[in-house]
């Protein structure tokens, strides 16, 4: 059974260790080179990315075992005094032939399902269990994390275009206190950020890109935003256990 401290990795593992699949180094590679470039719009993932501060896992597309013990070695980092705002970014094997956005939105959810199927912790009484409620949040072994879903198949919307396999995001709320959607800090950090991906994606910002408890705002929708500036419509995929 592979433990949480196997699961898991960091950046010196993809510089020492040699039994990691061929493509996990290749893709890595793609990502420390894109997120540490100069220009690359956001802030925390370049410092993070440079410092060794963000952590990092795997999954092929026929074992998606060791993400729960990732995921859990991940938030056991918030345990420890003084915690930094580390990241977590989970590399899937790419498929055999790209694929359309669709398809890796489809396997986006997919995951996020799997890993809330094999979650052993309930969700706080208090906590939304429909993403159309404004306050809805994932939520994996008791901690509310924003996921966010990075593919090849990103054409226009380059900041989510991170190599050739799809990457998630990991993000636990907690990282985010101080810089909230209603805080100065936040408001001033996340303009920066927003003005600095335009720049990138030569696109507006997404219109279902929004800060979390704004009433108007959807917060499964910005997890896997389109390659357009077209508002996403229809249900989440993601059901809850207990509405299943």
């Amino acid at each position: 059974m592979i433990t949480k401290g196997q699961a898991l990795l960091t950046k010196e593992d993809f510089h020492n260790r040699t039994d990691l699949p061929s493509w996990l180094y290749s893709e890595y590679e793609t990502f420390h080179n894109t997120v540490t470039d100069k220009t690359f719009p956001c802030f925390f993932g370049m410092s993070g990315e440079l410092k060794g501060e963000l952590r990092y896992a795997y999954i092929t597309q026929d074992d998606w075992s060791n993400l729960p013990q990732a995921v859990e070695g991940f938030l056991d980092l918030f345990k420890q005094p003084n915690y930094k705002r580390h990241g977590l970014f989970v590399f899937v094997e790419p498929f055999e032939q790209e694929g359309a956005l669709d398809d890796y939105r489809k396997q986006f959810w997919d995951i996020l399902q799997y890993l809330h199927t094999v979650d052993k912790v309930e969700w706080p009484e208090n906590s939304p269990r429909d993403p159309d409620h404004y306050l809805w949040d994932f939520h994996f072994a008791g901690e509310p994390i924003f996921v966010f879903g990075n593919a090849p198949a990103y054409k226009k919307r380059k900041t989510r275009h991170l190599g050739n396999a799809m990457v998630l995001g990991f993000q636990p709320r907690k990282i985010f206190q101080g810089l909230e959607g209603t805080e100065k800090g936040g408001i001033m950090s996340r303009e920066k950020v927003r003005k600095r991906v335009e720049v990138w994606d030569q696109l507006p910002k997404h219109p279902d890109i929004g800060h979390f408890g704004d009433p108007t705002h959807n917060e499964w929708k910005q997890s896997f935003i389109g390659d357009d500036i077209v508002p996403i419509q229809g249900k989440c995929p993601f059901q809850h256990k207990s509405l299943l």
